[in-house]
């Protein structure tokens, strides 16, 4: 059973576990109950009425939050065709099969995300095992493979999150930060939890989300009215 030091423990005595708060209330229970030295990161948690092993309820997209996340992403581009657009656009790292060496050589994983032109993903293909566990396999769900590369890098700059429902149909996904005004962040939290909603997929019937709750880096989860959505 997992420990929890003393500051998570006298922060949870201020969350009534018998409450599903609003997004309104709960951002702002979660901004006052961080008192770390640092700006935690601030993360909404789902848990979906999905079966993952069938194919029509599978959950995966990307969505750019309205004001962000509050952080500075890595970005690499992998591609034969448009190398010059991606370092025109400010991508961090640009490559084609020297990259992909690279990485399984040296496992190499300075980046947050990569964007890969069509013609590389036969390659990409090959160390997928590698890039699918760390969710850095680009995808056009998600719009990481692409010809537009500028768009990419210029979505994932703005504040894109990519997200995805694990085999128990949970999916993660940054908001913000806990610096984040209070509106900026709840418009960010139900942005995301209603793209999620609008990308229900067809086989899933009745009930689609379960549970939803936000928290801080360090702090304890705040359980959402799934009705506020």
């Amino acid at each position: 059973m997992k420990r929890h030091g003393r500051a998570y423990v006298e922060a949870s005595k201020s969350v009534d576990k018998t409450k599903a708060y609003t997004p309104e209330e709960a951002v702002k229970l979660v901004k006052s109950l961080s008192n770390r030295k640092f700006d935690e990161t601030v993360e909404v948690a789902l848990n979906l009425n999905v079966d993952t092993t069938k194919s029509d309820q599978q959950v995966r997209s990307s969505f750019t939050l309205p004001h962000g996340t509050g952080k500075t992403k890595r970005i690499l581009v992998v591609t034969k065709t448009k190398a010059e657009e991606a370092k025109k656009a400010g991508a961090d790292f640009v490559g084609a099969e020297d990259m992909i060496e690279k990485i399984t050589k040296e496992n190499w994983f300075d980046f947050d995300s990569m964007v890969a032109t069509p013609e590389m993903m036969v390659e990409l293909g090959k160390i997928g095992k590698v890039l699918g566990p760390k969710g850095l396999m680009p995808n056009p769900k998600t719009g990481t493979v692409t010809t537009n590369v500028e768009a990419a890098i210029e979505n994932i700059k703005k504040g894109m999150v990519e997200y995805r429902a694990d085999s128990n149909g949970n999916v993660h996904a940054i908001v913000g930060k806990v610096s984040f005004d209070e509106n900026k962040l709840t418009e960010n939290l139900v942005a995301f939890v209603k793209d999620v909603i609008k990308n229900k997929p067809t086989g899933v019937k009745g009930v689609f989300i379960k549970n939803i709750s936000i928290s801080s880096t360090m702090g304890p989860g705040v359980k959402l009215d799934i009705t506020s959505f």
